[in-house]
């Protein structure tokens, strides 16, 4: 928050806490006003009558100055109401001098009390309470000359006077010391408020660096489960296949159809293996920097290694693809490839979570300048609009506790995002939902380099 907004900022706060003690001051004020005529009634009971109906009266006021504070008139302009109804017990202390024993009445403390109320209990601001302090002073002096009829520095009204001057003076300093504290404790509460701020953001960043972590533990495992099955299972399976074609060539086996049958059968089952192997390999070896920049393959391609790899979820749906001749990209393969499992899958779980058949995902592409813009549509049932918005967010999934971390679309949007591109979402609640995502096409010397 830059000066003038923590300055804005204060003056809306110091009004709320000006407005909620004044009214509690008020409030004192009345109680003490009343319960004054005790007082009056001890020292002159001459006057009890008279000086009730002032109380009552100055009570009433400083009443209507209250009530008048719920007005939002009133409430900007809170420093000079207080200001007032503050006044109104001087001025009554002040007759009450004047008409007792001048110089010698006791009644000078209530002033004083007053005085201090100003700068110690209520937020006056400095000038507010240097003038309230002057005319309080003033209103004493005017008292004792009325009642002496003429100016008499007789001793207790020096020691009084003094007394007054130096109660304003404190509490003018306190007023002063005060309003540092207020506003040092309000920008301290800020600066607390915004490192909070920055911590909750931290906080944010740090779930989704952790995310990414968990998902690179993920596929570096991967990475090394495929090294080791390409290692343990390529030789057995080439031995297959090249059993399987001296079989297939076996003029016993043309003779079956049968066998011929059971012999084409496993060699697209073995066939099938090395392509699921081969698959986790570029699954799980990634790219970046320079690699991201200079990697170039066809998005066909790495449609088909998604499909086959999430094919287990995809059993029963039919996958519609939309595709230009050309689908050559720039960017990693593997990462690709992993975006698309993680589309596949969502939209594969949320039709059999509607179980409305029939089941279809709609994948298109088209070329819009040097970007290829990818969608992947299902007919599930769509996204509520509510968490449409919150789709890319870490760690947020509709899935019950324990299906589902919530990192897949938020790994899949900084995937896209390291290629120049935005993963958005669409949907229609009820009806579909859609992915959708671009990718750069690559450089002329990448495009000849890969002989198109």
């Amino acid at each position: 928050m830059d000066n003038a907004g923590l300055l804005e900022a204060y003056a809306a706060a110091l009004r709320n806490f000006r407005l909620e003690f004044s009214r509690g001051g008020a409030y004192t004020g009345i109680v003490l006003i009343l319960l004054g005529m005790g007082l009056d009634s001890a020292l002159y009971p001459g006057k009890q009558a008279a000086f009730a109906g002032a109380r009552i009266l100055v009570a009433a006021l400083i009443l209507c100055v209250v009530l008048a504070m719920r007005t939002r008139w009133a409430q900007e302009r809170i420093q000079w109401l207080t200001f007032i109804w503050l006044l109104l017990p001087q001025l009554m202390i002040a007759w009450m001098i004047a008409v007792t024993e001048g110089a010698g009445s006791i009644y000078y403390v209530g002033m004083t009390l007053a005085i201090y109320s100003s700068g110690i209990v209520l937020a006056f601001g400095l000038w507010q309470n240097m003038v309230f302090g002057a005319i309080s002073c003033l209103l004493y002096v005017c008292a004792c000359v009325w009642y002496a009829r003429g100016f008499d520095l007789r001793a207790a009204f020096v020691v009084n006077t003094l007394f007054l001057i130096m109660s304003a003076s404190i509490s003018t300093v306190f007023t002063y010391f005060n309003e540092r504290a207020r506003f040092m404790l309000f920008q301290l509460k800020a600066e607390v408020a915004q490192k909070n701020m920055q911590l909750e953001e931290t906080n944010r960043n740090l779930a989704d660096i952790k995310g990414q972590m968990l998902q690179q533990e993920k596929m570096a495992a991967i990475g090394t489960l495929a090294a080791g099955l390409l290692h343990e299972v390529n030789n057995p399976v080439n031995f297959c296949m090249m059993a399987i074609e001296v079989a297939i060539e076996d003029p016993a086996a043309k003779k079956s159809a049968l066998i011929s049958e059971c012999l084409a059968d496993a060699r697209q089952g073995m066939q099938r293996v090395q392509h699921i192997v081969s698959d986790l390999k570029t699954f799980a070896y990634r790219k970046n920097g320079k690699q991201l920049e200079n990697g170039h393959f066809p998005l066909a391609r790495a449609l088909d290694a998604a499909i086959r790899l999430v094919g287990h979820e995809t059993k029963g749906v039919s996958i519609v693809r939309e595709l230009p001749d050309d689908t050559m990209v720039r960017g990693d393969e593997a990462a690709i490839v992993g975006v698309l499992i993680n589309l596949l899958g969502n939209a594969a779980l949320s039709m059999r979570k509607r179980n409305v058949p029939p089941f279809e995902i709609r994948i298109s592409a088209r070329w819009d300048g040097d970007r290829l813009r990818i969608s992947v549509r299902d007919n599930g049932p769509g996204i509520a609009p509510e968490n449409l918005a919150r789709v890319f967010e870490p760690f947020f999934t509709t899935r019950e506790v324990g299906q589902g971390l919530g990192l897949g679309l938020s790994i899949s949007y900084g995937v896209i995002e390291r290629h120049g591109g935005t993963l958005s979402a669409e949907s229609e609640f009820g009806s579909w939902a859609s992915m959708n995502f671009d990718l750069p096409r690559p450089d002329w010397e990448g495009r000849q380099h890969d002989g198109r």
